[in-house]
């Protein structure tokens, strides 16, 4: 399948899909949106993908609306912005959210608006040194979207949280890697991605989705509903046959060979 905003490949086990969008700094219109969407669903629906890279071409990885787009700009005419989030921006941060492959988020240039919700989306996060995040929704007159409200609150507090999207100071991918935001900081955040997705695709794919799932849900659990969901996922692992292979390779000193069975 052809893409007109976005790139799509698959290599090693692993979909890199990059937005391509540079003159705009990869400010994603409804279209484009509709692509990522599309290409993660690819990737899903592929059993020969273990995992997903995403990343931007260019100095921006995201900077979040086309404001050129009819979806949030249409003269004098009110647009409702809450309909454009509904139809466009959540279908791509749930997709994101929902993906059973672990999706590495290769941030390799600036992040603005609810591009910072797409990186931050992301269950790994490499981000190139010196990479600039930069709320500026005030500036428009309109409020943080697409769920980093919830994401920096919990990761900065109210206070500073408030103080990132109110006055629009920069955080630079040093301090959100300090902040527990970001996985690792690099001059080549593709190449690094990549190296994750190696060791991903090593792994049995149906625990990665586990995982993944296990850690979502507890942000927002108590205890005992967290328990109550490891032991369920602990009791489909258990049955599987990477499970077995991966006890076979543990006692023969080997590498398991993983098959998502």
């Amino acid at each position: 399948m052809s893409f007109e905003f976005i790139e799509y490949k698959e290599t090693d086990n692993t979909a890199i899909i990059k937005i391509n969008r540079p003159k705009v700094y990869n400010a994603l219109n409804q279209s484009a949106k509709a692509e990522v969407v599309e290409a993660i669903s690819m990737a899903n629906q592929n059993d020969e993908v273990k995992s997903i890279i995403l990343t931007g071409e260019g100095k921006a990885f995201c900077s979040g609306q086309d404001l050129n787009d009819r979806s949030v700009s249409d003269g004098d005419t009110p647009l409702d912005l809450g309909h454009t989030l509904e139809t466009e921006w959540l279908p791509l941060i749930k997709a994101i959210k929902a993906s059973s492959k672990i999706i590495i988020g290769a941030i390799n240039g600036v992040c603005a608006g609810a591009g910072i919700s797409v990186a931050f989306a992301c269950d790994l996060i490499v981000c190139r040194k010196g990479v600039k995040f930069v709320s500026g929704f005030s500036k428009l007159g309109l409020c943080p979207d697409a769920g980093i409200s919830y994401v920096f609150s919990k990761a900065l507090g109210y206070q500073k949280a408030l103080e990132f999207f109110l006055f629009n100071s920069p955080y630079t991918a040093e301090e959100l890697m300090d902040k527990g935001l970001i996985n690792t900081v690099s001059d080549d955040p593709l190449k690094d991605a990549e190296d994750f997705s190696k060791k991903l695709n090593a792994l049995a794919p149906l625990s990665n989705k586990l995982i993944k799932e296990n850690l979502q849900m507890a942000l927002d659990n108590n205890f005992e509903n967290t328990i109550a969901k490891e032991t369920d996922s602990q009791r489909v692992l258990g049955k599987t046959q990477d499970y077995q292979e991966g006890l076979s390779a543990f006692f023969e000193k080997r590498a398991p060979n993983f098959k998502g069975l």
